[in-house]
């Protein structure tokens, strides 16, 4: 480089040192795990006694079909209907104790970058569904609490899903209440993506409402509670020349017609999975290739 003028040189250095520290940093934002830790366990007695796992229960009545499973404690029915040119997967679920909505982070372990396909931790917990959750992996902000255990409690502008120890849906504003308040009040989930679909069985998103950075049809991802244990979850393809995708409104629309008095958005594009007794129900594609996307985390009953 002796040919190259000094002050030439001091340029190209300092560009190289700029294009590298961008590079990492897109390394350590997307692709490089990192691993944290708890923040608290529930404080809530009747919390504290839900974590503990409920007993096993037999398998004598286990009914199973394609669409439909039946035992003492879990009843899944699976329907898929076509809604705006788009297939729609809807299960309607109903449990006999909050326990058994459950969720699990991928790999065993709380952090960003650190994902799994929903079927792989589907598989790992023993599920009978399960759908991809909030991918919480994929930002600093946002509350995460799972079955019962605070892992983050930075606030972002979000509208956050609570599950309370008795299995029952609420939307907070993160702004207006810390993850520490919710913990001591019995938070038996907390799922930050959004937003919230219904409210108080009133349509919360207009026409026109999307999440950031999306396309107005998406594949999505929602589940949304009809009354005590009893829930609904739906999954759309998207994107593909055999389904368009719904928007948020079209979403919102059907849980209402569901019968849900509140419903939520979760994280959806090549994200949207439904998997049951085993298998992918839906067609999700990551945009690069028809197949699972590897998430954060999962929600499983």
């Amino acid at each position: 480089m002796s040919w190259i003028r000094k002050p030439f040189r001091y340029a190209i250095l300092f560009t190289c040192i700029l294009v590298l520290g961008s590079a990492f940093v897109m390394l350590d934002t997307f692709v490089i795990p990192h691993t944290g830790q708890a923040v608290a366990l529930a404080s809530s007695a009747n919390t504290q006694a839900q974590i503990a796992d409920a007993p096993a229960q037999p398998d004598t009545g286990v009914l199973i079909t394609d669409t439909s499973y039946m035992d003492g404690n879990l009843h899944i029915t699976i329907e898929t209907m076509y809604v705006d040119n788009t297939a729609v997967y809807i299960a309607d679920i109903q449990v006999s104790d909050a326990v058994s909505l459950k969720t699990a982070l991928a790999n065993n372990l709380f952090g960003r970058n650190i994902k799994q396909t929903t079927s792989d931790m589907a598989e790992n917990n023993h599920a009978i569904l399960a759908i991809n959750g909030d991918y919480y992996g994929f930002r600093n902000d946002g509350y995460v609490i799972r079955n019962g255990v605070l892992y983050r409690d930075v606030a972002g502008n979000r509208q956050d899903l609570v599950i309370d120890a008795d299995g029952n849906f609420y939307i907070i504003e993160e702004s207006e209440i810390s993850a520490q308040e919710l913990l001591a009040a019995g938070a038996w989930q907390v799922l930050s993506f959004g937003p919230a679909l219904i409210n108080n069985g009133v349509i919360a998103v207009s026409y026109n409402s999307e999440v950031n950075q999306s396309m107005t049809s998406n594949p999505r991802t929602a589940i949304g509670q009809v009354s005590a244990l009893h829930y609904i979850v739906i999954v759309s393809d998207g994107r593909t020349s055999q389904s368009d995708g719904l928007t948020l409104y079209a979403l919102a629309t059907l849980m209402k017609d569901l019968g849900c008095t509140v419903a939520y958005n979760l994280d959806g594009g090549g994200s949207s999975t439904l998997w049951f007794n085993g298998e992918v129900i839906n067609n999700p594609t990551d945009g690069r290739s028809d197949g699972e996307r590897k998430v954060s985390d999962i929600v499983y009953f």
